[in-house]
């Protein structure tokens, strides 16, 4: 019997297996990335009831999956074995396997990577995509690279799991943009910051407001720091971005009420690197920035996308009308789904 006759067979068997298996890998997982933790601060960041977690926890401790101290529950080495072991299942199980490689062909593109679970309803889960972003950063960085990286919630979360390992401490971390709206622990300068830090490698930053007057826009041109941070865009190896939803982002950007009404009027859904797209990806506007521009991300090795979030749906699709095949795709279960329930 093959594994997928295996899997169906059990189906029928026990129908809630396939629950019950997502339930306590989910648990498992959590425990992993946040160990220690105790049973109240986890039913909070799973948003279960602690009756729910204190059921699964006491089975993956019968197991010998984790182990429960003073301080909180850790995953036991044992533990982590059984994540890598059951992860390629899990995602077979959950149909996550399929959908991936349903939206890399669609999109055209080199990957796509689905986390299981809804980034709305489960806090872990975007730790979970910067786990992942980090992973694959890891995998593409070489000697002496420059990463461009963008600002924003997703993309900021890749830096608690960069490690100042061979050859990320000899990257160079570059913010892709300037200072955009209030938020500054997102910021493309503070995130640059931050990976650099973790990886104990350099960086470089863009303090310009992004949103720039025609004439400023014009001036800082000409500057010699801006004329050597576009040089420098010309040399990227990797870049790492978010994709945001475009009325979202012209707040975000404190766009005026005339610019927002704009974007509606043109049919803008989606927005990346300061170009707003349409739901047939065509640029319907672009800010003037001081930044990196579409075809510099396009000439990049390897860029990495990463967005979740069932607003974004509409938006990732028209990014991806005309993305560069060398992406990878970050994304969460749900958003997928609700891709998929789209092109349907």
């Amino acid at each position: 019997m093959d594994k997928s006759s295996f899997l169906d067979a059990g189906r029928k068997l026990m129908p809630e297996i396939e629950q019950i298996f997502k339930k306590r890998f989910r648990v498992l997982q959590a425990i992993e990335m946040y160990g220690p933790i105790g049973r109240r601060a986890l039913a909070e960041q799973l948003q279960w009831t602690e009756r729910e977690v204190r059921n699964e926890t006491d089975i993956l401790s019968e197991q010998q999956l984790i182990i429960i101290r003073q301080k909180g529950m850790i995953c036991s080495v044992q533990g982590y074995s059984i994540l890598e072991q059951l992860k390629a299942l899990f995602q077979e199980i959950s149909g996550i396997t399929v959908k991936e490689q349903q939206l890399a062909k669609l999109f055209k593109i080199e990957r796509v990577i689905i986390i299981p679970g809804n980034v709305e309803e489960d806090a872990t889960i975007k730790n979970v995509l910067g786990k992942e972003g980090a992973k694959i950063i890891t995998q593409h960085a070489d000697e002496k690279c420059n990463i461009a990286v963008t600002g924003g919630n997703s993309v900021a979360a890749i830096g608690d799991f960069l490690t100042s390992t061979s050859p990320l401490n000899s990257a160079c971390f570059i913010a892709a943009r300037g200072g955009m709206g209030d938020e500054m622990s997102f910021q493309a300068n503070t995130v640059v910051a931050k990976f650099a830090q973790a990886c104990s490698s350099t960086y470089r930053t863009l303090f310009l407001p992004e949103h720039l007057s025609e004439q400023a826009y014009q001036a800082m041109k000409s500057e010699p720091m801006i004329q050597e941070m576009m040089a420098l865009y010309e040399e990227i190896d990797i870049v790492v971005h978010g994709i945001g939803a475009a009325q979202e982002m012209a707040i975000r950007r404190n766009s005026s009420s005339e610019e927002q009404q704009l974007l509606e009027e043109k049919g803008a859904v989606g927005e990346a690197f300061g170009y707003y797209f349409n739901k047939l990806g065509e640029i319907v506007h672009h800010i003037r920035t001081i930044g990196i521009q579409l075809e510099q991300v396009k000439k990049a090795q390897h860029i990495i996308a990463i967005a979740a979030g069932s607003n974004k749906a509409t938006a990732i699709q028209a990014y991806f009308k005309n993305a560069a095949s060398q992406t990878t795709f970050i994304t969460d279960e749900q958003t997928a789904n609700e891709i998929v329930a789209k092109i349907r």
